[in-house]
């Protein structure tokens, strides 16, 4: 039986849960493994809890609460670690170019380049419905929809061809970025301490997950699912993940090289063109961003 990973805000506390057709189901009040509690206990031991949930997924399907009557935050509320691929896509790498007055950029793969990431702080995560509080040293926060990807083994060195075994499965992003602080004002022209990634990529809600963990099984082929973002019901972005550069076996082939990728680990896989730098446009408090990728679900965010 098909089923999703979620984590709801229980009385308790934030709680793991499967949601089954429209019915959510507590994992750890089924199974009574007190590591089931969580979304992170259950990847820490992703091999063996798959063989529970399926087994809880046939069965309590028909049981559990009503998914319209539960509150979902991130189904991982404090990842691992996560990891944004860069200027993975080619349009947005042409978009970018045009914003700066360069010509478009040549396929890395063509010019003997490997992917590259930076890192978005677990602490900027947040749910799929929740508000997003503009950052008062930025007037300039722009919108990234994008594929995340969930580590669900220990991952070490593995090749492209093995990678996608270590995927736990899938779900929707948002990068929100605020342009205006990706350089510290002050710093000198040509300065190699100019970038400040942590104030561009990481301020309070810059990261919704949501709005649940869809499993790798359940979708045929992540490279080809159709990805859309909307800010008050105006289409931005549209695009699809098989315009990825840098695929996402040879984005995990690539960091599993430089770092070892645990469970829960989460992976940004790029974004499309679309993004707001683009167009000259910031996101406004009031705003509502919708980001969706199909057979994932969406995230809706409002700015405030």
């Amino acid at each position: 039986m098909s089923y999703c990973l979620a984590t709801y805000q229980s009385a308790d506390g934030p709680r793991a849960a499967i949601i089954v057709g429209e019915r959510v189901i507590d994992v750890a009040k089924a199974t009574r493994v007190n590591g089931d509690v969580s979304v992170m206990g259950i990847l820490a031991d992703w091999s063996k809890a798959r063989t529970r949930l399926d087994a809880l997924a046939e069965r309590q399907g028909a049981r559990g609460q009503p998914l319209s009557k539960v509150k979902l935050i991130s189904p991982l509320p404090l990842p691992g670690a996560v990891y944004c691929a860069g200027s993975n896509y080619g349009d947005h790498a042409a978009e970018m170019a045009r914003v700066k007055g360069l010509p478009p950029p040549p396929d890395p793969h063509e010019i003997g380049l490997e992917p590259w990431h930076f890192i978005k702080s677990s602490r900027s995560v947040t749910g799929p419905y929740a508000s997003v509080k503009l950052p008062a040293a930025s007037k300039k926060v722009d919108w990234e929809a994008e594929l995340a990807v969930v580590i669900g083994r220990k991952a070490s060195n593995v090749s492209e061809k093995d990678a996608l075994r270590y995927v736990a499965g899938y779900l929707v992003a948002n990068d929100f970025s605020a342009r205006d602080l990706g350089r510290r004002a002050a710093a000198p022209a040509g300065s190699l301490f100019a970038t400040d990634w942590t104030s561009h990529k990481s301020f309070d809600g810059a990261c919704p997950l949501g709005p649940w963990i869809t499993l790798k099984r359940e979708i045929k082929d992540p490279q080809k699912l159709g990805i859309q973002l909307d800010v008050n019901g105006v289409r931005k972005q549209d695009s699809n993940t098989s315009h990825m550069i840098f695929s996402i076996s040879e984005q995990i082939a690539f960091l599993s090289s430089r770092i070892t990728l645990w469970p829960g680990d989460v992976i940004l896989t790029g974004t499309p063109d679309g993004v707001g730098n683009g167009r000259g446009e910031f996101l406004n408090a009031g705003d509502v961003v919708r980001t969706r990728i199909e057979g994932l679900g969406e995230l809706v965010n409002k700015m405030s």
